[in-house]
């Protein structure tokens, strides 16, 4: 039997430093030289909240820009030169033009995220456009005939992923709100934006995962983990515990593709380490706009000792509802009020595989702050979480048996007399309709006329709308999920409480 030994599974001052990034990371203040940046730090420009830019005209102007998060310098994609790229305030029924000037070596587009456009205008090269090539500009006009928290980016290559992203917040004419207008005054309005940055060269990112999904992941099962197994559930609880994952190869705590093991988390542009801060007078209403930017991780967000108060979901006003936390992939947004008492909160937004976080502040005044959470420990998936939906039915539900310490099993007695699975758990295929299937009470790695299939992935996953998620299941807090569609016009959200 494989026993996964990982030699990395603690910090140690470089991945710290990695993960929390330096205090003054972000985009260089000038750059005449690049290795003159480099060795002088005063050139480091903290640039936490993006510049705002209105009207109804606007220019923006695609480059590269030298960025140091980390301590190493690397080039970004920015826009006007910032990360995250300016904010874009702009008014619902306003009808905009955009000039984007590309002074990339290579094309590059943008994307409005959600907004309701003609075809031509969305961004998206080979679909609704060629593109814009080095040096040329290309001007984008439309009518906005909507409002809300939405975001816009880079549609080209990897620009998404070393940079090239922003805010986009459409302000609703007046009377044209669905919520009720008590809940969109706000003393303050922050857009929170949170992303990923990487030193490595995307392409060699995504080269590596071509090669091995799992390689990023530095929580997997370890020998100290086994023996701590052993003392609570005795050698052979220990070994069953890992047996099946390791039939089909299969890896328990594979959440993410890209962890903290390449990554440092931002908010607004910022490190942990440069806390990003936002302020507040007591009795303040605060908006918060929150918005994933991230090019791979799911955050869990809370302030721990504020309730959030949800008023908006991709841009969709919805019926206010509060929670201690909630839950986000790349892409979404959710608008969240919350009335600060204290002197100082520390907002937390821990990535989905616990390999670090996104971290900023609100505060009465600058420089104070409230104590950071450490990332919650890393759960092990339950082979539930991996079967998918089985089909459909009571027999998926009754095939699995939880054991003493809650893992999911596989209950084999349940499974008809030819049904075989493969490692990537696709198909209870019968094995009369499928001759390389044999009859087993075990776990057999299949193979199809199209060839060996592929590990790590689930070919029938199941929606689980009533399921929390991984690492949100055994907290005493109410966290946030969608109940049914998210629909244009006063949605509903729920929300879960242990």
């Amino acid at each position: 039997m494989k026993l996964p030994i990982n030699p990395i599974s603690t910090f140690n001052p470089t991945r710290r430093r990695f993960v929390h990034g330096i205090a003054a990371g972000g985009v260089l203040a000038s750059f005449p030289g690049l290795l003159y940046a480099m060795d002088n730090s005063k050139q480091l420009a903290y640039r936490g909240t993006a510049p705002v830019l209105t009207g109804q005209t606007i220019e923006l102007v695609v480059d590269q820009s030298p960025v140091n998060f980390t301590g190493v310098t690397r080039m970004a994609t920015t826009i006007n030169g910032s990360i995250p790229a300016p904010t874009l305030r702009l008014r619902e029924g306003d009808e905009v033009t955009i000039r984007v000037i590309n002074r990339l070596k290579v094309a590059t587009s943008i994307h409005w995220h959600g907004i309701i456009l003609p075809y031509q205008m969305d961004g998206v090269p080979g679909i609704s456009f060629q593109g814009i090539e080095p040096g040329e500009t290309f001007v984008y006009q439309f009518k906005l005939q909507q409002s809300g928290t939405y975001w816009y980016h880079s549609h080209s290559g990897f620009q998404e992923m070393t940079g090239m992203y922003g805010a986009l917040i459409i302000e609703p004419r007046e009377g044209q709100s669905l919520v009720e207008q008590s809940h969109l005054d706000a003393d303050r309005d922050y857009v929170m934006q949170l992303s990923d940055w990487t030193d490595e060269d995307p392409m060699a990112v995504f080269s590596k995962l071509k090669v091995e999904s799992d390689v990023y992941n530095y929580n997997q099962p370890t020998v100290p983990s086994f023996f701590s197994d052993v003392s609570k559930l005795g050698l052979m609880g220990a070994f069953e515990k890992r047996q099946m994952w390791n039939q089909m190869r299969m890896n328990p705590t594979d959440l993410a593709d890209l962890s903290a093991a390449t990554l440092t988390f931002l908010m607004n542009g910022t490190t942990p380490a440069g806390n990003w801060s936002g302020l507040f007078q007591r009795g303040d209403r605060v908006r918060l706009r929150f918005i994933n930017a991230a090019s791979n991780s799911f955050y869990d967000v809370r302030i721990p000792g504020l309730k959030l108060t949800v008023i908006q979901a991709d841009g969709q006003d919805v019926e206010p509802v509060t929670v201690d936390e909630f839950r986000f992939g790349p892409g979404e947004t959710y608008d969240v009020m919350v009335e600060p008492q204290d002197d100082a909160y520390t907002i937390f937004a821990q990535s989905m595989e616990r390999s670090g976080y996104a971290r900023g502040t609100l505060a009465v005044q600058q420089g104070l702050i409230a104590p950071v959470p450490e990332p919650d420990p890393p759960e092990w998936l339950t082979m539930k979480d991996m079967m998918g939906a089985m089909g459909g039915g009571a027999m998926g539900h009754d095939m699995m048996k939880m054991d003493s310490m809650g893992q999911t099993k596989m209950d084999h007695s349940q499974m008809s007399g030819g049904m075989a699975m493969d490692h990537s758990m696709h198909g209870m295929q019968q094995g009369s309709e499928n001759p390389l299937a044999k009859p087993s009470s075990t776990i057999r790695h299949a193979r199809t006329e199209y060839g060996a299939s592929v590990d790590q992935r689930v070919d029938t996953p199941s929606t689980n709308l009533d399921d929390p998620g991984i690492g949100l299941r055994n907290i005493s807090q109410r966290r946030l999920r969608p109940q049914g569609h998210r629909v244009p016009t006063r949605g509903h959200l729920a929300y879960i409480e242990e």
